[in-house]
């Protein structure tokens, strides 16, 4: 008896063993992998889903001070044009949005608020629709347009009795860019698992009426 149980047991060892090995050498399926029968993005991942995130970035703005969309070229009180006043200066920026992943393209809306640290811009705010293609899981290059309104501090108009102007200006607003997260250091991608993502992005004012770069960290959830 104590021989038949021994080889029970040995038959059953020797039956599990290689199926625990291939369950253990098999990969485990990644959050964002599409399902099988589930409709895929190109990389497999899934071709669908909703992903809000929201971000902070930095950068440099400078505006063509020649009186386009309603800035007025700075006046001094006698009423002379100032050559040596520049509309631009460093920018903080905070954004939040959604991204719509379509398979290997995406759609969104974003909106933005800028707080100007140095020089005469003072804040600009404004809101875009963006489109793209997604690279993989985790990158995406895109462009947008939206409209954006601007105030400059310090900017001013002198009128005829001497008294200054201050306003803001507004005008559409368009630009390209492109984020990226490398899933291989875990910033996965635009439909599942949450992280992070660098975005580097180029806009302008009007019709190129001025020349922003900005560069920061987007994080999805």
């Amino acid at each position: 008896m104590r021989t038949l149980s021994l080889a029970l047991v040995l038959a059953a060892t020797a039956f599990a063993a290689p199926a625990v090995a291939q369950d253990m050498a098999a990969p485990a399926p990644t959050d964002n992998s599409a399902a099988p029968g589930e409709a895929a993005a190109p990389d497999g991942s899934k071709a669908f889903g909703i992903e809000p995130y929201v971000g902070i970035m930095g950068g440099w703005e400078q505006f063509d001070n020649v009186g386009n969309h309603g800035i007025p070229r700075a006046l001094n009180s006698d009423g002379s044009v100032r050559n040596n006043y520049r509309a631009d200066g460093a920018l903080v920026q905070g954004v939040v949005g959604v991204n719509v992943p379509l398979g290997p393209v995406f759609v969104g809306v974003e909106g933005n608020v800028i707080k100007g640290v140095d020089g005469n811009i003072d804040w600009e705010y404004g809101a875009a629709g963006r489109f793209g293609f997604r690279a993989g899981d985790s990158g995406i290059f895109y462009g947008k347009v939206g409209y954006q309104w601007v105030n400059f501090d310090h900017f001013a108009q002198f009128s005829t009795n001497g008294g200054r102007t201050n306003r803001d200006y507004n005008a559409v607003t368009y630009g390209i860019g492109a984020e990226v997260g490398p899933q291989s250091i875990g910033l996965k991608g635009i439909t599942g698992n949450a992280g992070f993502r660098i975005r580097a992005e180029v806009n302008t004012f009007g019709t190129a009426q001025s020349f922003r770069p900005m560069l920061g960290i987007i994080t999805h959830f």
